[in-house]
């Protein structure tokens, strides 16, 4: 298990390699509550929460996301469903309390693999055409193959510079080759096989200056699907987004079903693993 001052103090050394969370460079914004499974991980900043990172629906008191989204704890947190504009009141917000969050136990913040982690909600969300769970990949079944598209969305940043949109972008990319991400003048060492790659080279005319699309500083957790189907957890990128030999690096759901199964069964009074 990571914990504690070791998980920051390498927290610290390996954002040298790689950013700390993923949104949306380029692509489109999402027709309003058409995802109705995401969700947003937000903060307490003065008196109003800010989106911190992103997150999927997978059950009626279960939130999927990334273990590096909860390193520093579940305090001052809340989970805010059936949103598309961050600021504007919305009917169809649902904002929740953390009841419990269980980070993956083998996650190794030196490279981020089995970045993955799951949040019980205070109570059962209500079902509508703006909050719903999605379907995630199960163990066996067939991931994305190389140039399958495959789809994020999320409040990410739309730039190296950090802008951040108000309202819910989403970006059509491609799965790139695991054997590329490996080689030394992508990533090496940090990437393993619970991982996939993605990014989508930006067309000639190219409005986008990272001459790509893909995702960014912002989204982490957030789901990458296939189909319909969630089968990535966006995990990290290059320390700059949009760069051609960093594509967008995300947790293979699929391997960690029996995790899910387990974590998502126990009793509702047990005690939550918070050391992880």
């Amino acid at each position: 298990m990571v914990s504690g001052k070791n998980v920051l103090v390498a927290a610290a050394l390996v954002f040298a390699l790689i950013s700390h969370s993923e949104g949306i460079i380029g692509g489109r914004e999402a027709a309003p509550h058409s995802r109705p499974y995401m969700a947003s991980i937000q903060v307490q900043e003065g008196e109003s929460l800010k989106h911190e990172c992103g997150g999927s629906v997978i059950a009626d008191q279960w939130v999927m996301t990334a273990t590096h989204c909860l390193l520093s704890g579940s305090a001052g947190r809340k989970i805010v469903l059936g949103v598309h504009s961050l600021s504007e009141p919305e009917e169809t917000k649902q904002t929740f309390d953390i009841l419990e969050y269980y980070n993956h136990p083998d996650f190794n913040v030196l490279n981020y693999d089995n970045d993955i982690a799951l949040i019980k909600l205070d109570r059962p969300f209500n079902a509508s055409e703006a909050v719903a769970a999605v379907e995630y990949l199960r163990t066996g079944g067939t991931n994305p193959g190389l140039g399958a598209e495959v789809e994020a969305a999320g409040w990410g940043s739309l730039d190296n510079l950090g802008s951040r949109p108000d309202k819910l972008k989403e970006v059509v990319i491609e799965v790139f080759s695991s054997s590329r991400c490996r080689r030394s003048d992508y990533y090496g060492k940090l990437f393993t096989s619970n991982m996939m790659c993605a990014h989508k080279l930006c067309p000639e005319p190219c409005n986008q200056p990272q001459r790509k699309e893909d995702t960014c500083d912002g989204d982490s957790g957030g789901p990458l699907l296939y189909n319909g189907t969630v089968v990535g957890i966006t995990s990290y990128g290059g320390k700059k987004c949009g760069q051609i030999r960093k594509p967008g690096i995300y947790t293979i759901v699929s391997h960690y079903t029996e995790w899910i199964d387990n974590t998502m069964a126990l009793q509702p009074n047990a005690a939550p693993d918070q050391s992880s």
